[in-house]
């Protein structure tokens, strides 16, 4: 392993080679106005387990076209709230598996709403329980490309739009601070933290890990990784189609979404990561609330010599102490 992208110094003024499109903002409030949420579609049911630090429940709520999406909340055990909420979002290809796979939050104090992924669950962990029922044109395998033709159609319009409703979600649940919501995830759920951050004015704090879905124009051409590598794969058999596809990617891009948020945020980032490049992730990172007209508080966590592993515990260390900072005010605390 090796370092494959520009030099720190570099990357610390590093903005992106994405294109905004001139209508981003108009499609994203015409997304969410075709598909609002539905306060009345959180289901909460409360579950037995062999756990007893903390309780827990499993949550449905209806994500992009009211689809049913599926969740846990952990809470410490017994805690009547409000506390500050955790809202995660897990990594390409993973499900939101057992419990048990989702203790540190609440053994920390917070509320914390783990989210399934819709159409995956099947590539590691302890599997999945939400379907994507929506059909797409041709695709190479994994859901990079399902639906790529247009950004009407692309797979993560429906995943930000559940990303979006899960913090509405999270409003409706037992135990959680509406006030004190946190989107946080690791590779592909850093891009949906991201994403959530930037769509839903209801967001706190954000906490992305080594995100991935950013700068689709130098990760796409930098790294021959999956899951970057399967946009790779659909050019080399639809040549003729890559302006329209990084047109669409646009829409997604995580740098453009992290230019509109408002929140303070920590990133991480590690210099050996060939899944998500370095740069990439200092693209979104260093255009962070660059629209907000006034300066958004923003740390990052440079891991020199990790791969896509990132931080790890270190990091997740590093989270609750940045979060206590945040929550020393007064007003919520854990």
């Amino acid at each position: 392993m090796q370092w494959i992208d520009k030099p720190l110094d570099e990357l610390q003024h590093y903005t992106g080679s994405t294109t905004e499109p001139p209508d981003f903002d108009e499609f994203w409030q015409r997304t969410l106005r075709e598909h609002p949420f539905d306060p009345a579609s959180v289901v909460a049911e409360r579950v037995r387990t062999p756990l007893t630090t903390v309780d827990v429940w499993d949550v449905t709520f209806g994500g992009f076209a009211n689809d049913p999406i599926r969740a846990w909340l952990l809470t410490p055990a017994g805690a009547s709230g409000p506390l500050p909420t955790i809202i995660q979002f897990n990594g390409y290809g993973g499900g939101r598996g057992l419990p048990v796979d989702h203790l540190e939050w609440a053994s920390a104090g917070y509320a914390h709403l783990f989210m399934d992924t819709r159409g995956q669950g099947a590539g590691w962990g302890s599997g999945g329980d939400t379907l994507d029922p929506h059909g797409t044109g041709p695709a190479f395998n994994g859901v990079m490309t399902k639906g790529i033709d247009s950004a009407d159609t692309y797979y993560y319009r429906r995943c930000y739009v559940d990303a979006h409703h899960a913090v509405e979600a999270a409003t409706h649940l037992p135990c959680v601070d509406s006030a004190r919501l946190i989107v946080h995830g690791i590779s592909q759920g850093g891009g949906l933290a991201i994403a959530a951050a930037a769509l839903n004015p209801r967001v706190w704090a954000a906490m992305p890990d080594v995100p991935f879905l950013c700068d689709f124009p130098r990760a796409v051409g930098l790294t021959g990784a999956l899951p970057y590598d399967e946009i790779t794969q659909y050019l080399k058999v639809y040549r003729s189609r890559a302006a329209r596809v990084f047109t669409v990617l646009s829409y997604f891009d995580g740098v453009n979404l992290a230019r509109r948020a408002r929140v303070p945020a920590l990133f991480s980032t590690a210099l050996m990561d060939e899944i998500c490049p370095p740069s990439s992730v200092f693209a979104a990172y260093n255009r962070w609330g660059q629209t907000s007209g006034q300066a958004v508080e923003r740390d990052i966590r440079v891991y020199t010599f990790n791969g896509h592993e990132g931080g790890e515990r270190y990091q997740w260390q590093a989270q609750t102490e940045w979060l206590a900072g945040l929550l020393s005010d007064g007003t919520s605390s854990v």
